[in-house]
């Protein structure tokens, strides 16, 4: 989570209202067309926090559609891949380059500022190409047995994973101190409070309800007691293993570095959608 929109003038920020810290969450987060002029001002940023989970469910659902198109002409490995460039590609790649810094700094076992230091290097060293690799793998691998699984499954796991990922990376921001004070991308986020994690929460709870709703109307016409079972099972166990798998990973970095920063919440990210998956496939896939 190195990179981010570049600063506006503040000429067009009055243009949308209330919309602001929506369409910064958007501009911040994703490659969406947006086409917004914002000041992109540490308020403003911190304005848009609670949207974060939102735009997780706009990249799912447009993974999703992306990823059944490519299922229905191909195999479903080809069509995972697909739908894995899709996925990166509407990020920019944004939370992947968060990992492989991350990667770089925690695993070159040095002191804390040592890591800090290759962690803010823009270079990409042999682990965090390891690393990147390695996701990209897993990840697609948890796509293809989805996609093999059928409908309702893909769309479940991959509408919910990055809403869930994205929603407890507000949590660090809010949870975890800063490991650079005043300095690197986290610093921007100064002022961060409770009720804007909350609001975080609420919006990750409501699309959650919204999917639930969605799901119920598609099972329970067609009366598959199973796949209903599991799908609830899916939905409901999704927040708290991302809040559990999020914290351990947030505490062992907060260890290392003493804080977390702008790329270790990217890394937090990619790991959570990676871990969903993963649950997604163990629920279904038995």
């Amino acid at each position: 989570m190195t990179n981010g929109p570049e600063h506006k003038a503040p000429s067009g920020a009055g243009k949308h209202g209330a919309l602001q810290p929506i369409l910064a969450a958007f501009q911040f987060l994703s490659r969406f067309p947006v086409r917004a002029e914002l000041d992109f001002t540490t308020d403003l940023l911190r304005r848009s926090i609670p949207y974060y989970p939102l735009v997780g469910a706009a990249i799912g659902a447009v993974v999703w559609a992306g990823g059944l198109l490519a299922d229905w002409l191909l195999p479903s490995y080809p069509a995972a891949i697909l739908s894995l460039l899709i996925w990166v590609g509407l990020t920019g790649g944004l939370h992947l380059d968060g990992w492989m810094d991350t990667a770089d700094g925690l695993l070159s076992y040095r002191s804390r500022d040592k890591m800090l230091e290759i962690m803010k290097d823009s270079r990409v060293g042999a682990m965090g190409v390891l690393a990147c690799v390695l996701l990209l793998m897993l990840k697609a691998s948890l796509l293809t047995s989805l996609f093999q699984g059928g409908l309702l499954t893909s769309g479940l796991a991959i509408w919910l994973a990055p809403l869930w990922s994205r929603w407890f990376m507000t949590r660090a921001m809010h949870r975890w101190p800063k490991a650079r004070q005043g300095e690197g991308l986290a610093a921007q986020f100064h002022g961060f409070s409770e009720r804007d994690a909350w609001g975080s929460t609420i919006m990750a709870v409501t699309i959650s309800v919204v999917v639930l709703l969605l799901t119920l109307l598609v099972l329970l016409g067609g009366m598959d007691e199973s796949a209903l079972l599991r799908s609830l099972l899916f939905i409901g166990l999704s927040p708290f293993i991302a809040w559990a798998a999020g914290t351990w990973a947030a505490r062992r970095i907060n260890a290392k570095l003493g804080g977390l920063t702008g790329d270790t919440y990217g890394a937090l990210g990619e790991g959570l959608e990676a871990v969903l998956l993963l649950l997604a496939v163990l629920i279904f896939a038995h």
